[in-house]
């Protein structure tokens, strides 16, 4: 299904549904090279898990929604997390509750999203965010570059089509950018309010557990969760793990389910 945010800016999204579709939705937010393709099987699993319906979109620029129009800044994430999502939250679930479910920039999105306190948002999920950038995030995105400059990340064509290398593109300019090395959302950490479940493999080619004891700072309703033998992406590669937590934690907010 498409959305029409704007004149020439149109968003593809899909709806799962749910015996009990009062439940809070539960928003997903694909990573940097995402899209709601690349979610594979996994937002529907989630749902069937906890009864809560679900909406799954290709931000502005991926997938099968409109190309971005403008060169990325330092503020790009902060332009889908006050911009962008309030615009779908508002047009796709008016007067709903919701828990978002964000896969590393997605997971980066949401908590500059949850800073602003929405008041209908229930709690979030974060997987493999970042909140800071570090030395192994620059080396995992240099790494990646080569890889795909050797044509070892060929399938990401099946998501983005003949926009694949605009997508790259555009991801790993704006991490490796010198104005983006101070890039930081951590002074709004505090701002957070709901209950928080922080995810990252251990093994993760972009970041330390640095991000994930930044994001949970201590605080009782914020809980880590550190998957081994898991590198960036715990929800494919340590599916049956990061699904029960994930069932869990949506349970304890929206009550029995599944």
């Amino acid at each position: 299904m498409q959305l029409q945010l704007a004149p020439g800016r149109t968003l593809h999204y899909e709806t799962i549904a749910a015996a009990d579709p009062a439940r809070p939705c539960l928003v997903f937010l694909h990573e940097g090279l995402g899209s709601t393709a690349m979610w594979g099987d996994f937002p529907r699993q989630l749902c069937a898990a906890t009864g809560c319906p679900g909406l799954v979109y290709d931000r502005l620029g991926y997938g099968l929604s409109s190309p971005q129009s403008a060169r990325r800044n330092a503020r790009y994430l902060h332009d889908y997390a006050l911009h962008e999502l309030p615009a779908v939250l508002a047009h796709l679930l008016p007067g709903q509750d919701y828990i978002v479910v964000g896969h590393s920039d997605g997971g980066s999105i949401g908590l500059i999203h949850a800073a602003t306190r929405p008041p209908r948002l229930r709690g979030l999920i974060t997987e493999a965010a970042h909140v800071f950038v570090e030395p192994e995030t620059l080396a995992g995105i240099r790494a990646a570059v080569a890889a795909y400059a050797a044509g070892k990340l060929r399938g990401l064509a099946r998501f983005h089509g003949e926009r694949t290398d605009d997508v790259f593109r555009a991801w790993h300019e704006i991490w490796l950018d010198d104005a983006f090395r101070d890039w930081s959302i951590v002074a709004l950490l505090p701002a957070v309010e709901v209950p928080l479940l922080a995810i990252q493999g251990c093994d993760d080619q972009y970041g330390s557990p640095a991000q994930v004891a930044a994001i949970v700072a201590g605080l009782p309703q914020r809980r880590p969760a550190l998957v081994a033998d898991c590198a960036h992406v715990p929800h494919r590669e340590q599916a049956d793990a990061v699904l029960g937590l994930m069932r869990d934690f949506v349970r304890e907010i929206a009550g029995g389910g599944g």
